[in-house]
């Protein structure tokens, strides 16, 4: 069987219909028996030698001639997925019904295949010396073709985050502006101990001394809960004196984390902003939590590197990964979550 080049796509004749698109998946139909391949699907049939040629030109000629544009990555990952069992359409339109234009391939379940309106994935692919916008994930898997060939596969998806955590905390509670936190001299144990707020000084007993961050702090001001001297604005600007913009996006984070009844806490340790419980009835019995946070203005483009760290790190300590997408309007744009995928 041999192919010819027409319009970007690989014409095959003969009994191709049967042979490939009917029994394999491969291509679209065309009149009679005529199928077109993209170009990746026609190099999966020469490697394999179900296909002869293409314009007389064998494997090698062909592959390295359609290098450019992300080819040998997206041919990549279209043999792997094609060795696990799964059949792969491009994603584009002529191929499938509704096409995203963030993703480079729709993948059906085992079993499926382009004459079903099953889809299993929407995959999009890229190398990991490509950068990769923030804002065209979240519907898609994320395909990462390493240096070596390997393929690293990540889901992600735009979700909603909310708990059940008891906010509702006493108001006129004074405290002082020490450096970049907050001393409460006489907190409200329900503070601390109901609500997760601050950090008690010298042990677990708030009794005493009890710390807020800055972020902390700004929210319950803003809350009118907690009075400070020099107020919110005093805080906002020691805020931004030590962070710069990135305090305006982890308060706007943390509010709306605050106001979905989900508790943040510091995600230091963790190499994120925030770390999140949803379910807090009391510090003695706190459990772990749930999500890592990090956040991001929208118009982010992750190096695939950091990106791979942020959820391996996540998946080891028993988290998901969340990266918060802000707006330049301060507007938290959405909730990006991504994790490690095994097609």
């Amino acid at each position: 069987m041999n192919g010819r080049l027409r319009d970007g796509e690989v014409v095959v004749g003969g009994d191709a219909r049967q042979r490939y698109y009917d029994s394999r998946g491969y291509g679209r139909p065309l009149d009679g028996n005529e199928i077109a391949l993209s170009s990746v699907e026609a190099a999966h049939l020469l490697l394999r030698g179900d296909l002869d040629s293409v314009d007389e030109m064998g494997f090698r000629e062909f592959l390295r001639d359609s290098t450019g544009n992300g080819f040998a990555a997206r041919f990549l990952v279209y043999a792997d997925l094609r060795e696990r069992g799964f059949y792969l359409s491009p994603d584009r339109s002529g191929w499938v019904s509704e096409s995203l234009p963030e993703s480079d391939f729709v993948v059906y379940p085992r079993g499926r295949g382009p004459w079903d309106d099953e889809v299993l994935y929407r995959l999009r692919v890229t190398s990991e010396r490509e950068t990769i916008s923030a804002s065209r994930l979240g519907d898609v898997v994320l395909a990462i073709v390493d240096e070596e060939s390997e393929i690293t596969y990540f889901e992600t998806d735009r979700i909603e985050i909310s708990g059940t955590t008891n906010h509702d905390v006493p108001s006129g509670v004074s405290g002082s502006l020490l450096a970049d936190r907050v001393l409460l001299w006489d907190a409200p144990d329900e503070l601390h101990h109901e609500s997760f707020y601050g950090q008690p000084m010298g042990g677990r007993d708030p009794a005493g001394v009890l710390q807020l961050s800055l972020v902390e702090a700004a929210h319950l001001v803003a809350e009118g809960t907690l009075s400070v001297e020099g107020g919110y604005d005093e805080i906002i600007a020691r805020g931004r004196d030590a962070e710069g913009e990135r305090f305006d996006r982890r308060l706007r984070v943390y509010r709306a984390l605050r106001n979905r009844n989900v508790v943040p806490k510091t995600g230091f340790k963790f190499g994120a902003d925030f770390r999140t419980y949803a379910d807090v009835e009391s510090v003695d019995d706190l459990g772990h939590s749930e999500y890592l946070i990090r956040v991001l203005p929208d118009g982010h483009a992750f190096a695939p590197r950091d990106l791979a760290l942020d959820v391996r790190l996540a998946h080891g300590v028993r988290k998901k990964m969340i990266f918060a997408l802000v707006t330049e309007n301060e507007r938290i744009e959405t909730w990006l979550s991504v994790t490690r995928l095994t097609p």
